[in-house]
């Protein structure tokens, strides 16, 4: 089992959550909700700052990075009903599935980076 996290590993993270953040960026125009301005504008902001973060994470780690990806995570997973748009569906799939990802990748990547294996030596 994975006991700490290698810089291939959290490039990895980082990779998914930028893909993550892409999608939800997106979909407005994908799956066309853009004319739903709370849960267009939500899935603009929300998606470009996934993104971004993870992308800042690539070019130097910080935990802090995981931990803002995690509440956005979080947030988009609760959005849908928090701002009112849990009725457009393609809305709250995208963000409910994008929200999960990212909250999870983030919390793997969180974990992972504090528990070290004990050294042998």
């Amino acid at each position: 089992m994975l006991k700490s996290l290698n810089s291939s590993n959290r490039t990895t993270f980082d990779i998914v959550n930028i893909v993550a953040g892409l999608a939800l960026l997106i979909s407005p125009w994908l799956l066309g909700f853009a004319a739903e301005s709370g849960a267009a504008w939500n899935a603009w902001i929300v998606g470009a700052a996934i993104a971004l973060i993870a992308a800042a994470a690539l070019y130097a780690f910080y935990e802090v990075e995981e931990w803002v990806n995690l509440v956005l995570g979080v947030w988009a997973v609760v959005a849908p009903w928090v701002l009112g748009f849990a009725a457009v569906t393609a809305a709250m799939w995208v963000h409910l599935i994008v929200g999960v990802v990212v909250a999870v990748v983030a919390a793997g990547s969180i974990w992972f980076s504090h528990n070290h294996p004990l050294s042998t030596v």
